[in-house]
């Protein structure tokens, strides 16, 4: 267990540690914002690609030796992302790490699922859950920290120890599956290259949606045309091949097919969260990125702290009804974000963060053990690359959809703002000649005093107009969480059997 959760936890600090040290990598490389996004774009890339074969790739490797080889390839890629001088160095090596880390969490998770027995899961589940929930929240401080007190390589550099305490402790104490393959079973080319094809064009087309325009690009219709092509034969193949390299016939469970769609939600709901709040706080706020990190630390340690409970509620409360619970508790707090202020004191956004962290940390036990336990044998490992697969697509579905909605509403907020503001209203001059008194005060000609003034005004309105925009989204959030309620009369009633094998409940 401490194996898996190294690399894990590795994997989802890595996946956040890296967007604060891109302004610092900017100036080092030489490049532009639109060129160094790429060092995000194809890790993500490479790991929602090759996420959803990672069942298929365990079962032909074997568990013990495709584990640690991923832990080993994500470690070595570490290394030479810091050791990179040029973009296409970095991003190549990126597209590595990106491979390597498709395993970390979802053969992992699947590990576990296994080797532990059913009285146990629920509590493994909580500790695993735990890394998941702290990672991303860690990166963004941790991140600050090390590009603050040293360079940026040493954000991939801290990964080597670990990375290799992790290689040496799976090679020595994990075994492989019973329920492997084997290389006898044939590789599916055909519904690898519709994935990658399907996949890629769509993760690429979320990654850069907004800064294209959308569909007023043609890279971004293209991208399209192939994701929809590339997804729908990967589809068709994939139920007519005899050894699919993704199993979809595991989406007959209807509790299976519910929790993928829940965790779409979930991965909205969450990564959203940790998009939006940063932005909030370093945009509006003028936080460091150390100091977002900071305030945002109490709702992961809720969220830890949330899953334990979780792990002991479940053997008397059906996992439906505790994910409706952490439902709730994350609309109440997502709609007391939503009455956020440029003026607000830190400290009254650490009541709706620690429940939301509850909240999330609650959901996401119940979450992923409803959805995994009607799977059996090699089901397990295939069934939880998609569903972490799920998650990971709604995070960037989230991400996008929200940066898009973000920009439009503080367009149109500011437009209609701007209306009200006009020398003929008396507010307004009083205003202005309030601030060119101050500026000539301070020494200024009347002229440029009068246009700091405009200047001060038109930020004040653009101020307002952001703020505006944040509350819509949260309440945007709201609304998502509660379509998706009622996906959960979808699973199965009754509390999980946590006692023995067979069944998975009573």
């Amino acid at each position: 267990m401490v194996a898996v959760m190294l690399g894990t936890l590795m994997q989802m600090i890595d996946s956040s540690i890296v967007n604060v040290a891109i302004p610092t990598m900017m100036g080092n490389l030489g490049v532009t914002l639109s060129q160094i996004s790429w060092v995000t774009t194809g890790y993500i890339l490479a790991n929602v690609v090759v996420l959803p074969m990672t069942g298929w790739l365990s079962s032909v490797f074997g568990r013990r030796r495709y584990l640690a080889g991923s832990m080993a390839l994500f470690t070595v890629a570490s290394v030479a992302c810091g050791a990179s001088h040029s973009l296409g160095m970095l991003v190549f090596f990126r597209i590595v790490q990106g491979i390597g880390g498709a395993a970390l969490m979802s053969t992992a998770q699947a590990t576990l699922m296994e080797i532990f027995p059913p009285q146990q899961i629920a509590a493994v589940q909580a500790v695993f859950g735990i890394g998941i929930m702290l990672g991303p929240s860690i990166g963004p401080t941790l991140g600050g920290w090390i590009t603050d007190n040293f360079s940026w390589p040493w954000i991939f550099y801290i990964n080597l120890p670990i990375g290799a305490i992790a290689v040496v402790m799976t090679l020595l104490f994990m075994h492989d599956s019973r329920h492997e393959r084997g290389r006898g079973s044939g590789i599916d080319w055909a519904g690898i290259l519709f994935l990658a094809v399907g996949l890629g064009c769509l993760q690429t087309l979320l990654e850069k949606g907004t800064s294209e325009d959308w569909f007023e690009s043609t890279l971004i219709t293209r991208l399209a045309v192939g994701a929809a092509l590339g997804l729908i034969l990967f589809v068709y193949w994939e139920l007519r091949a005899r050894h699919p390299v993704v199993n979809l016939r595991i989406l007959r469970h209807r509790s299976f097919t519910a929790g993928n769609v829940f965790g779409l939600v979930l991965g909205f709901g969450l990564f959203g969260g940790i998009f939006i709040l940063p932005v909030y706080l370093q945009n509006l706020r003028h936080y460091t990125a150390m100091q977002s990190g900071l305030i945002l630390l109490p709702s992961a340690v809720a969220a830890a702290l949330g899953m334990p409970l979780a792990a002991r509620a479940i053997r008397y409360v059906s996992p439906r009804v505790l994910t409706a619970m952490g439902l709730a508790g994350a609309l109440g707090a997502t709609w007391m974000l939503s009455t956020i202020t440029l003026d607000m004191p830190s400290r009254d956004l650490f009541t709706p963060l620690v429940i939301r962290g509850l909240a999330l940390g609650f959901m996401m036990l119940p979450l992923t053990l409803a959805t995994l336990a009607d799977l059996r044998g090699h089901e397990i490992a295939e069934g939880t690359a998609l569903f972490n697969l799920s998650r990971q697509l709604g995070g960037s579905i989230g991400i996008a959809a929200l940066s898009t909605f973000l920009d439009h509403r503080i367009r149109q907020h500011y437009v209609m703002m701007n209306e009200h503001v006009s020398l003929f209203n008396a507010a307004t001059r009083y205003r202005l000649n309030l601030y060119e008194y101050y500026f000539r005060l301070e020494g200024a000609a009347a002229s440029v005093a009068h246009l700091r003034a405009l200047e001060v005004i038109r930020l004040t309105i653009m101020g307002q107009a952001m703020i505006l925009s944040y509350e819509d989204i949260f309440r945007v959030m709201v609304l998502v969480f509660l379509v998706s309620a009622p996906l959960l009369l979808l699973f199965r009633k009754g509390k999980l059997n946590m006692s023995r094998p067979g069944p998975a409940r009573e």
